[in-house]
């Protein structure tokens, strides 16, 4: 069966599978391209927070009072949430995993940095694999590319969703490299256009995935799309 995925900008989507809502990184009120999404109305059965910067948790701690979605992120950033009276968090650390309702979660390697908002520590920048009933995905959060991203074959990836932006995370030519390290032929690219340094030009982003016969997949912000 097929997972819905609903795109809300930067690196914030969701995925609706076995009737969970699972968020993605947050960040909707300080995105101007997102001002058409009202995140009160944005459903969440869990939140997964890559990293600790503002363009990835804006918008977490009102969205997981608001819904009481579990907080899933590395251990620091669960604590602080948990400070901040978010009632359900889960705070695992790189290369480990754990069961969250029907899906297996694993937090993976995402080289980056990692400090919230208010400058307390923010762990290990990380990326997502979920593995549940309708298969297995990746959301590698910020990252540059890395080696590791071969380990992620393994888990027989149905799309990740990878940064393409530049400058602060991979580019587009590293972006594919990653997806052929990992054996994905669906890539969901996140983290470009949003502010002026990770400005790509998307059509020739789309010509050169498809001249490595992979498939970009650039849902506009609010669409919805089966994958």
């Amino acid at each position: 069966p097929a997972m819905e995925l609903t795109y809300y900008g930067h690196s914030c989507l969701s995925v609706n599978a076995s009737g969970h809502d699972l968020l993605f990184d947050p960040f909707i009120s300080g995105n101007p391209l997102a001002s058409g999404i009202d995140p009160e109305r944005i459903p969440a059965t869990e939140i997964l927070i890559t990293h600790g910067h503002g363009d990835h948790v804006a918008d977490a701690e009102a969205i997981a009072k608001r819904t009481n979605a579990v907080v899933v992120s590395n251990y620091e950033i669960a604590g602080w949430f948990s400070a901040k009276g978010v009632r359900s968090t889960l705070g695992l650390n790189i290369g480990g995993s754990a069961q969250v309702g029907p899906f297996r979660v694993k937090y993976v390697t995402a080289l980056h940095s990692s400090q919230l908002p208010d400058g307390a520590y923010g762990g290990n920048p990380g990326g997502f694999v979920v593995n549940g009933p309708e298969g297995a995905f990746h959301h590698a959060g910020d990252t540059a590319l890395t080696m590791d991203m071969q380990l992620l074959k393994a888990f027989g990836l149905r799309f990740a969703c990878l940064p393409i932006g530049d400058h602060f995370t991979m580019g587009v030519q590293d972006a594919i490299a990653a997806a052929q390290l990992m054996g994905v032929k669906n890539v969901v690219g996140i983290h470009y256009n949003t502010f002026p340094p990770i400005t790509i030009d998307t059509k020739a982003a789309m010509a050169a995935f498809a001249e490595a016969g992979l498939q970009l997949l650039l849902p506009a912000i609010g669409e919805t799309i089966e994958i």
